[in-house]
């Protein structure tokens, strides 16, 4: 008014980032702006609501489809230019993109079925609520390039304790029941798997629905190790694979998905050698001497993207691994999970070639492989350092010296092996996720 300062409308708002993402809706969230009583959420240029405070979610949106918002501050005095536009892809509808049924913060754990050791042989009516995803250990293949995949309850020899067929199977349905995901892990280090072929590729789909069907299962993981996944000379284009085992094995899991519909649970367990090691290597490279398997995932992973539930690499048993701050990092700490997770939540050149980059993937995708206890495998990192983690990941706190690329609260979980080495240590990785997610 007369003598005073004339109201002048506000700042443009900053800040702006996309959140939790479901097939129908984008949640949002930007930096409070000094002077606005409001603000305009905008999809596409047209204004889409108004709201108070500085986050809001947009919904009545298409499955898979890419938008763009941007956001305008609001006073008595009028409206603030557009800020700067973020864009966020809707999931897909089913199995992909709502997680499968998963619940917001999951925890996986394989369960050794099929085979014993130190840990102890733990009945899948044994295993405890905390587990939202249960990977039964292992399906094998006959050979390793027969694509014939196996799987039979542990020998009573060498399991005493071990259910029968009848039990295992309703001890199943009750998990389901309860909301559970039981899965079918083919691999592991023993499983080298090797689809040379298609009559390998059709004997793989055809040899684990069996296994699906008769143990009524959720879906499957894939956790090929060794020498089950390497890049021939020449495939130098992870978007665009050659190699017979890498294209065979992309499409036997499509066949799978789309026989099962779009509930179908997908996971993998990548080694830290077949992902992040693709920064700086793929395949054998023209340099010599690097090892084809380098980065030899990174072309299955960007192939089924759409139809992943949950990529969990293994921060373990591995070596050191350059993150996205161009410094090695070495397992055993919250440092090697932050920079590992980042670059699959940031995406990165592969090999280095800016023309060839990983896309990230969406962060209810993404969860932190880790071994429960200090027998299950080199990197055990103590429940205050998984936190650590959790809290850079989610929050931006406690990300030590590694500088994030963004903030992940919907990042999906937590992956162990095992849920018998789990109970060997008295439970202590489950207990801590639990504390940790409430």
């Amino acid at each position: 008014g007369p003598g005073g300062t004339p109201a002048q409308p506000p700042a443009v708002p900053t800040g702006l980032r996309a959140g939790t993402v479901t097939s129908s809706s984008v949640a949002l969230s930007w930096s409070p702006v000094t002077g606005a009583t409001g603000y305009s959420v905008y999809r596409g240029g047209t204004k889409a609501l108004d709201v108070s405070g500085t986050s809001a979610t947009v919904t009545g949106l298409s499955p898979s489809t890419a938008y763009s918002f941007q956001v305008a501050a609001t006073n008595a005095a009028g409206t603030s230019a557009l800020s700067s536009a973020v864009s966020a892809t809707t999931s897909a509808s089913g199995g992909g993109g709502n997680g499968g049924g998963l619940p917001a913060h999951a925890l996986v754990g394989y369960l050794h079925s099929s085979f014993a050791n130190g840990s102890g042989y733990t009945r899948m009516a044994d295993v405890p609520a905390s587990w939202d995803v249960i990977n039964l250990a292992f399906g094998e293949p006959t050979s390793v390039t027969s694509g014939d995949i196996r799987f039979s309850l542990c020998p009573v020899a060498e399991c005493p304790n071990v259910e029968s067929a009848a039990e295992f199977k309703a001890a199943i349905k009750a998990k389901q029941a309860a909301g559970k995901k039981v899965l079918i892990s083919i691999g592991g280090a023993n499983g080298q798997v090797q689809l040379a072929t298609t009559a390998a590729r059709d004997t793989f789909v055809s040899s684990v629905s069996r296994i699906i069907d008769e143990y009524g299962l959720n879906g499957l993981d894939i956790d090929f190790e060794g020498h089950s996944l390497s890049l021939n000379t020449g495939d130098t284009d992870f978007r665009n694979p050659t190699t017979p085992v890498i294209v065979n094995l992309i499409s036997a899991i499509k066949t799978l998905k789309a026989k099962y519909g779009p509930d179908f649970v997908l996971t993998m367990a990548p080694e830290t050698f077949f992902v992040q090691l693709g920064y700086q290597f793929y395949g054998s490279g023209p340099w010599g001497g690097q090892d084809p398997r380098a980065g030899a995932y990174l072309p299955v992973i960007h192939a089924l993207r759409n139809d992943l539930t949950l990529l969990h690499v293994q921060d373990y048993n591995s070596g050191p691994i350059m993150g996205l701050d161009n410094q090695y990092h070495s397992m055993g700490g919250a440092d090697f999970h932050i920079a590992m997770t980042d670059m699959l939540l940031t995406g990165f050149p592969v090999a280095g070639d800016t023309t060839k980059v990983f896309p990230a993937l969406r962060p209810d995708q993404v969860a932190i492989g880790l071994p429960a206890s200090t027998q299950a495998g080199n990197g055990h990192t103590s429940p205050a350092e998984v936190n650590k983690a959790l809290n850079c990941l989610t929050k931006k706190t406690d990300c030590g010296s590694y500088q994030t690329h963004g903030t992940w609260p919907a990042l999906r979980g937590l992956m162990t092996w095992s849920i018998n080495w789990d109970r060997f240590n008295q439970w202590e990785f489950s207990r801590n996720f639990d504390a940790y997610f409430g």
